[in-house]
């Protein structure tokens, strides 16, 4: 009993009660969000859509997603988390009422478009709250419980969605409505905004003959922050290992004559040891630096996916899944707390805004260069996305301890308080 008391002390203890809220919310919103993942099969099924033209419609919300990310890390920001979480979550809804309605495919390119843009805007609110209210030595369990609240959630939803679908394509979008206005209901009546704005000086400061305008600071200090650039640069690296499981592997499980059945049990496997055993990875990884976990991380999805090369039986890839999924897992709180701790409290939302743009842009390379790859390239394929994560493993390992100094000299600048907020 005391050693189950101490694994969740370690787990979830000593969060405020606002982050717990903040985590409600993105498990309901996160397993409600199920309507999106059948939009191709909605449109060429009941709307009479073309392969091409779904693919095309599915596209425009992928490119809304782009846009929301930024748009969303800028309005946090500005506005602050809860109003930005708020006018996602009603945004949504809205929009998810006028799709289970809406027949013309134009209209409903339109809305899917907007859809991605509303879907993507909570994500940098999301953290940027999460970083707000927990203190920086208890951030990496809560970024920890994040991702598992994620994955828990699109599980609950993959299943939910396919039962629904085959009832009823209109049920599928009611219902994520209605889930998406449960997620905004806990947000509006527990969660407090986060944002501290700066207080003006309380007196002026002297008068300078010759003042010097300052910088103005905005979206552009993350884009033009060299050492949040590499680390952006490596986790881009490692989405795109995390997106062949989407994109390629399919394909190559295809041309070793496994079937859908065979990926959706990969899928699924990996799936599940993300939901069994991301709790247990604070314990593991919280005695060690950040960079050496990334480094060990990157590395096991480089060892998973090369073993692909090499693979053409389903237990094979079963094996490959189980090393490139842990290695997922590890990565998950260190990559979100080293985003926090590089960001100026004041652009929290927009330094996660750019992590998160690593994400759709991955989406978009590991398809486009990763088929070239396959087709070319054969089995060894794998081989060069394996060598691709070994080279970003020692990117880490080499980037890890001047950026440790640079945070260390950055939190030397800021107020003791800068990174606290009243959580009541």
């Amino acid at each position: 009993m005391h050693a189950l008391r101490r694994w969740w002390h370690d787990t979830a203890g000593g969060l405020p009660a606002t982050f717990w809220y903040l985590w409600a919310g993105l498990l309901i919103n996160r397993a409600g969000a199920f309507a999106m993942l059948f939009l191709s099969l909605y449109l060429t099924d009941v709307r009479g859509a073309s392969i091409g033209l779904a693919g095309t419609v599915v596209g425009a919300y992928g490119a809304g997603g782009a846009a929301g990310v930024l748009l969303g890390g800028v309005l946090a920001d500005r506005w602050g988390r809860r109003a930005t979480l708020l006018a996602a979550h009603l945004s949504t809804v809205v929009l998810m009422v006028a799709l289970a309605f809406s027949k013309p495919l134009l209209l409903i390119a339109v809305l899917s478009a907007l859809v991605g843009v509303v879907h993507s805007m909570p994500s940098p609110a999301f953290v940027a709250a999460i970083v707000d209210v927990v203190p920086a030595e208890r951030r990496s369990r809560a970024f920890n419980l994040q991702f598992w609240a994620f994955n828990l959630g699109m599980a609950v939803a993959s299943l939910l969605a396919g039962v629904l679908a085959e009832a009823s394509f209109t049920a599928l979008f009611l219902v994520d409505a209605g889930a998406t206005l449960t997620a905004a209901a806990v947000i509006g009546w527990k969660v407090p905004e986060t944002l501290r704005l700066a207080a003006p000086p309380a007196d002026p400061p002297p008068a300078d003959p010759a003042p010097v305008r300052p910088r103005r600071e905005g979206l552009h200090t993350a884009l033009t922050d060299r050492t949040f650039l590499v680390f952006v640069g490596l986790t881009f690296v490692l989405a795109v290992l995390t997106m062949q499981t989407s994109t390629i592997m399919p394909l190559a499980m295809r041309t070793d004559g496994l079937g859908p059945s065979a990926y959706g049990l990969v899928v699924a496997l990996g799936g599940a040891l993300i939901v069994i055993g991301q709790l247990f990875v604070p314990r593991l990884i919280d005695r060690h630096r950040k960079d050496v976990v990334l480094a060990a991380s990157t590395a096991l999805l480089a060892l998973g996916f090369g073993v692909l090369a090499v693979a053409d039986e389903l237990a094979v890839y079963l094996g490959a899944a189980v090393v490139w999924t842990v290695g997922s897992m590890l990565a998950a709180p260190p990559n979100a707390q080293i985003n926090a701790d590089l960001a100026p409290p004041q652009l929290r939302a927009r330094y996660q805004a750019v992590f998160y743009l690593t994400f759709p842009a991955a989406a978009f390379v590991a398809p486009t260069l990763g088929g070239v790859s396959l087709q070319h390239l054969g089995d060894r394929h794998w081989l060069l996305v394996g060598g691709l994560g070994m080279a970003a493993a020692v990117g880490h390992l080499l980037a890890g301890p001047p950026r440790e100094r640079h945070v260390a000299a950055l939190r030397r600048e800021r107020t003791p308080s800068a990174d606290r907020v009243p959580t009541a």
